[in-house]
């Protein structure tokens, strides 16, 4: 699809009929001229020379060239990010574990730090695979569908923390069934899932799942990250050890076992994280050995400019009409060199505004490299060139988001999104814009904005799974925000309520009791009464023992 990049310059359009007036206005001068002069026929003959026709093919050129030229300014291009590229690859869904126990600090600087950090590299080698994101603790949650926008993928990881589950524990089994509906269940190979726990949950129905899994094509890969001895954890909030409920510390131990377990059922391998290359280099090593079939995707914002053939056209057209005499068999004109100076004056004006393109381009191109190398202070820098110089480059503006983000300026990022947006015309890469505004508005908590954002972008693109999914999630979050905070507002309330209400029955009871008079008893009818109730205990307890021992409690896992 091909558009204009500064549709400002396509006003000068606007002149063309004003020229074609002027064109017949002279037209009619020559003919009153003509007339003037004297007998019409004699002037006829002493002009015979002249060609009306070459006058009108000079005009039309000159027109032509000038429209060339205004096509040349507002730069007409190509989307390089609207076209299919096909590669060889799989589909990975990434299970990441962001329970509590995963901030333990026996693998420094965290758990979970270390897990992001291996995940991280390893998309980067993973150029032509669809990548998909399961975050889980207590509850599994798909973070980002398959997809190859690599740049995303990091994004939604950098953004896993423990806060995005609000239910804690590690249910592995519900992990590897949303990866499992995931993938499309009509092929029977090419999908693998990449699984990095502590392990912590000791559920036989994980084995189980992975055996399932297996049977449909699925490679189950494991990673395990802690030590068998285990770490306390540290509570991020408070930078306190956690305590279970009689107030130990916990201590939160590698279930290697399990993990194991795991991998061998899903026909995949095991590995103990020690070191990231390490870890990162077994597993692309692995899912290179899987067969790969062909995955077609849109590749992201480019464009292949063509205001350099305008331009040209433009300079010819004009070289033409200064060689084009209006006169039949004329001598050479003595007005050449004012026309290879105006000639060479609109190539004056014309070619710094290429040249400017073409070095924002450069400047652009510089800025994505330092992006690839994570070197976003760099990349915001080389950016921020072509903003502050050309503020509705919209292809900088969107990369300036991106960096922004990575370097944790959020309202700075969100700032570049929204120019991007507003100097995009294309509807999918103005979505595109919207839907990025969006993630980083709801990682900074801002869920009433993002859910605007998200909105916006599926109006335009009403085919974007991902913000319909992330807008879910986040009216969801709203919900559970506004009933949070409805509780939070009411118990006060009905705790007062309750003592009121216990006072006053308290009250109305010492009212309405009776004044009774205490009945005599004998000593040998206390000491019956007495026996009595001594053996009612006994056998309560004895009742009391045999639950214990037979029904022994499990302390609830909360980390």
């Amino acid at each position: 699809m091909f558009k204009f990049q500064h549709n400002e310059y396509l006003l000068a359009l606007a002149a063309i009929p004003i020229l074609a007036l002027l064109y017949f206005l002279v037209l009619r001068w020559k003919k009153k001229t003509i007339k003037k002069i004297g007998d019409e026929r004699l002037v006829k003959e002493m002009i015979k020379n002249y060609s009306p026709q070459r006058f009108a093919i000079k005009f039309i050129l000159i027109t032509t060239a000038f429209a060339s030229g205004a096509f040349a300014l507002a730069n007409l291009r190509s989307p390089k990010g609207s076209e299919k590229v096909s590669r060889n690859g799989i589909d990975v869904m990434i299970a990441l574990d962001v329970s509590k126990s995963m901030l333990a600090q026996d693998v420094k600087p965290t758990r979970l730090d270390r897990a992001k950090q291996a995940l991280g590299k390893l998309i980067d080698k993973l150029s032509n695979d669809r990548i998909g994101i399961v975050v889980f603790a207590g509850k599994a949650y798909l973070q980002m569908p398959l997809t190859g926008d690599h740049g995303a993928a990091k994004m939604y990881l950098s953004s896993a923390t423990p806060d995005v589950v609000p239910t804690q524990g590690t249910v592995i089994a519900d992990a590897l069934k949303m990866c499992y509906s995931s993938f499309n269940t009509k092929e029977k190979k090419y999908k693998s899932v990449i699984l990095i726990s502590d392990g912590e949950d000791h559920d036989e129905e994980a084995a189980k799942v992975a055996t399932q899994m297996a049977n449909e094509g699925v490679i189950i890969n494991t990673i395990g990250i802690g030590s068998p001895e285990g770490a306390p954890i540290i509570d991020a909030a408070t930078n306190e050890t956690k305590k279970d409920n009689e107030g130990n510390t916990v201590i939160t131990k590698l279930n290697e076992a399990e993990l194991k377990t795991i991998a061998e059922k899903g026909n995949g391998i095991y590995q103990l994280y020690s070191n990231t290359d390490d870890v990162v280099a077994k597993l692309d090593a692995q899912l290179s050995n899987m067969d790969q079939r062909t995955v077609t995707e849109d590749s992201l914002v480019n464009y292949k400019s063509f205001f350099q053939y305008f331009l040209l056209l433009s300079l010819l057209l004009l070289v033409i009409e200064m060689l084009v005499s209006e006169r039949v068999n004329s001598e050479k004109r003595k007005k050449v060199p004012v026309k290879l100076a105006a000639l060479l004056l609109i190539a004056f004006f014309q070619l710094p505004v290429a040249a400017s393109a073409q070095d924002e381009k450069a400047i652009i191109k510089k800025g994505n490299e330092a992006y690839k190398k994570n070197e976003f202070d760099k990349a915001t820098e080389q950016y921020q060139k072509v903003t502050t110089k050309t503020p509705a480059n919209a292809t900088a503006q969107y990369n300036l988001g991106n960096a922004l983000y990575k370097n944790s300026k959020t309202d700075e990022a969100v700032s570049a999104y929204d120019n991007a947006a507003t100097n995009l015309s294309d509807k999918a890469e103005k979505s595109k814009a919207l839907y990025n505004k969006g993630v980083v508005l709801q990682n900074n908590k801002k869920l009433p904005e993002c859910v605007t954002a998200y909105k916006e972008a599926l109006k335009l693109n009403p085919q974007d799974d991902d913000a319909r999914q992330n807008l879910q999630k986040a009216l969801q979050q709203i919900k559970q925000q506004q009933q949070k905070d409805n509780k939070d507002q009411k118990k006060p309330k009905d705790d007062q309520k309750k003592k009121e209400d216990q006072k006053k029955k308290e009250d109305e009871k010492k009212q309405q009791q009776p004044q009774q008079q205490q009945p005599k008893i004998t000593k040998k009818d206390a000491e019956e009464k007495l026996k009595a109730l001594l053996q009612q205990e006994k056998n309560l307890q004895d009742k009391l023992q045999k639950v214990n021992t037979a029904s022994p409690n499990k302390p609830e896992k909360d980390w």
